[in-house]
């Protein structure tokens, strides 16, 4: 599960090339860029998601978890490196497909930490992709007030934010449990060919099943079983990226 950003500068997250704070003097004049489209995705083949975005993802696409000790959950939206089988050539998401992950949505905000302090920033991917001077959907009014824009950037991130907090308490027991495993998918793209796709995990639903009474009673409590459920059945999503890889395919062919 590779991506473009993460191999150029590890320490930046997927996506972002030059998230700023915003500041009402500096970015004045700054502004949104309209319609700027989803192309940002069409090098990456994973993405994040949140524990609570799993019952809306599992219809859309497969769900895995990283093999790192974080186990992070990531929709699927390719199996061949720097394609992503969800995007249009010209930028919008397929019609058919009608969630798209919050990580996705988020993108150009992002929220970050203050240097010596616990306070959260709003930021913004200084990018002449998505941001332009003097556009009409501008961050900040004459005043130096926050636009409606940027407010309802700064509540996406909050809720962001809160639901990435639950999702690492949930990965880590998860990465402790021992109910991971690890698997490869072999894709058949075409009559010759066949493609493994590998580097990720996804929870084993034998040990799940020999979990004791009181871990399930543990799970239950937590809440977390529905999640796990969903996550068990995003695998019939598998077959439907097959689909879309043959179609993409024939298409390039014909």
């Amino acid at each position: 599960m590779t991506t473009e950003n993460k191999e150029k500068n590890p320490s930046l997250p997927l996506f972002y090339k030059n998230p700023v704070p915003l500041d009402a003097k500096k970015h004045a004049a700054l502004a949104l860029k309209k319609n700027f489209g989803l192309g940002f995705t069409n090098k990456i083949n994973a993405v994040p998601i949140n524990l609570i975005e799993m019952p809306q993802v599992c219809h859309y696409y497969p769900i895995a978890f990283s093999p790192d000790e974080n186990a992070t959950p990531v929709a699927i939206l390719g199996v061949r490196n720097d394609e992503n089988l969800f995007l249009n050539d010209d930028g919008s998401w397929r019609e058919d497909t009608l969630y798209i992950p919050a990580y996705i949505r988020r993108y150009p905000f992002i929220f970050s930490e203050m240097p010596n302090g616990d306070q959260l920033s709003l930021c913004i991917d200084l990018n002449t992709n998505v941001t332009e001077e003097n556009g009409e959907q501008k961050f900040f009014t004459e005043d130096g007030k926050p636009t409606q824009l940027a407010n309802n950037a700064l509540e996406f991130c909050k809720s962001y934010h809160a639901a990435a907090r639950q999702t690492i308490e949930f990965s880590k027991w998860l990465a402790s449990s021992g109910l991971l495993v690890e698997r490869e998918a072999q894709i058949t793209a075409g009559q010759n060919t066949r493609i493994n796709f590998s580097g990720f995990k996804i929870v084993d639903e034998k040990k799940l099943a020999e979990l004791s009474e009181s871990q399930v009673v543990d799970l239950h409590k937590k809440g977390w079983l529905p999640f796990i459920y969903a996550h068990l059945f995003s695998g019939a999503q598998w077959q439907r990226l097959t689909v879309l890889l043959k179609n993409k395919d024939q298409k390039k062919a014909a």
